[in-house]
């Protein structure tokens, strides 16, 4: 059942996207900042805390639960640290991500000869 409600969640989410695509002039670039913003806000909010549990990954894995977890590590940190957690907080709880996301690009890049368009 949780696959299910992965596949939902993140689906929904994917079809609020290629919404904004097909029916408004914003640009990919636009929808992503919209979607890492609006999930951030959405998490300060603890609006997005619920859809998470619900969804599991397919709530944390796109746009937004990127969003969702730079807010979140931000309060987290807050929490602790004070002031200075606002800073680092966001940056702590998603570099692991960030990094592994450098790292296999740059795995897949090796191994695939990317081509860039013409």
């Amino acid at each position: 059942m949780d696959y299910i409600k992965a596949f939902v969640i993140g689906g929904l989410i994917c079809v609020i996207g290629q919404l904004l695509m097909d029916g408004t002039k914003l640009t990919p670039a636009h929808i992503l900042v919209a979607f890492v913003t609006s999930g951030a806000i959405l998490g300060a909010l603890g609006i997005y805390e619920p859809i998470v549990e619900f969804g599991g990954t397919g709530a944390t894995i796109p746009l937004t639960g990127f969003g969702y977890s730079l807010a979140k590590g931000a309060i987290d940190s807050v929490k602790k640290a004070g002031i200075l957690g606002a800073f680092t907080g966001g940056i702590e709880s998603t570099a692991g991500g960030v990094a592994a996301a450098v790292v296999f690009g740059y795995i897949m890049a090796v191994i695939f000869n990317p081509k860039s368009k013409k």
